[in-house]
């Protein structure tokens, strides 16, 4: 596709040739080594504990007790990492002016969206793959059920593409990148904390409310379920978060 290539390369690029990149990797892959090294000592541990009792040793699970709680300590630090990714995406085009001569490029607004994203979906699936073979010597000294690894960092993607899609959403809205982290925070919190509220309320609000919660959907992955509800949840906030990206760019490109 002419241009979407030229736009994620020169996205990259401006990722790794600034501190952001970096920063974030470096935070990630140490909290996610800290995270990981804390639960295989503590499952460690708990073996030995009741080693002495088959029957308690029988129901020990890698996946349940040290993947499970990784991937929901890992969901949290996404909710902190991709506003700090997003922020810059169009906002500081703005700021520098160079909006307005990409906007009347002969490139497509849609392309110009998903070149941006793309590119910030490849810096997240890298932090996502230095996590995963950092973790990966669990199953040289374990027995962990590979398609539940599998599926709960499918399900980290698919969360991060879905924060990635509503910050750039709220990046094309404003040329300042605090503000623009800021709100994207705000938003993915409310997602995050929806669920709360779904405790409370019952009938068809309820069932809204629960449907709305990115935890809920994710919570089915990190215990090995992969359920088609939740991969349309995904792609939905996706595809809603690049279409009101285009939107608002669109109507500034009519202006």
């Amino acid at each position: 596709m002419s241009g979407l290539g030229t736009i994620a390369k020169k996205e990259l690029r401006t990722y790794f040739t600034s501190p952001i990149a970096y920063v974030v990797f470096t935070v990630f892959g140490v909290l996610a080594g800290f995270f990981f090294y804390s639960l295989i000592n503590w499952f460690n541990s708990l073996s030995l504990q009741l080693a002495q009792n088959p029957a308690y040793y029988a129901q020990l699970n890698i996946n349940q007790q040290v993947f499970a709680p990784l991937f929901n300590n890992l969901s949290v630090v996404l909710l902190l990492m991709i506003p700090l990714l997003t922020m810059r995406l169009f906002a500081e085009e703005k700021k520098n002016g160079t909006d307005e001569m990409l906007l009347t490029s002969p490139v497509p607004v849609g392309r110009i969206i998903l070149g941006k994203y793309l590119a910030a979906l490849a810096v997240l699936a890298g932090m996502l793959a230095l996590t995963a073979l950092s973790t990966g010597f669990a199953f040289i000294y374990g027995n962990p059920e590979v398609p539940a690894f599998l599926t709960g960092f499918l399900g980290l993607f698919l969360m991060g593409a879905a924060f990635i899609a509503l910050g750039l959403f709220f990046s094309s809205l404003t040329e300042n990148q605090i503000v623009a982290a800021a709100l994207t925070f705000g938003a993915l919190l409310l997602f995050w904390i929806i669920n709360w509220a779904a405790s409370a309320a019952s009938g068809v609000g309820r069932s809204v409310l629960e449907y709305l919660s990115i935890l809920r959907h994710f919570d089915n992955m990190t215990r090995g379920i992969l359920d088609t509800v939740d991969l349309v949840y995904y792609a939905s906030f996706v595809f809603l978060g690049l279409y009101f990206s285009y939107a608002a760019i669109q109507s500034r490109r009519w202006r």
